[in-house]
């Protein structure tokens, strides 16, 4: 860790990089816990629940960002889904 300091102390043109690198994990990070706690298609333990799809409500936006976003249900696939219940 002394090492890293002193190679910042010499080498001052680091800084930014190691800073927007820095700022780039932190966000992938908090992007990744944020979908694995508030999206429900995210799972970790596929052989709890075989068909997470099947919990996804179509009337709420799965997306980060949803413009105009309008669903209409399909009458043959939900003629199919309720014949394989």
């Amino acid at each position: 860790m002394k090492g890293f300091f002193q190679m910042l102390s010499k080498k001052k043109e680091l800084i930014p990089l190691i800073g927007f690198m820095a700022f780039a994990a932190m966000g992938a990070t908090s992007a990744a816990i944020y979908f694995l706690f508030t999206k429900p298609d995210v799972i970790l333990n596929k052989s709890s629940n075989p068909e997470p799809w099947e919990r996804v409500d179509p009337s709420k936006p799965q997306k980060l960002l949803t413009i105009n976003q309008q669903w209409k249900p399909v009458k043959e696939l939900e003629h199919v889904r309720n014949l394989t219940k």
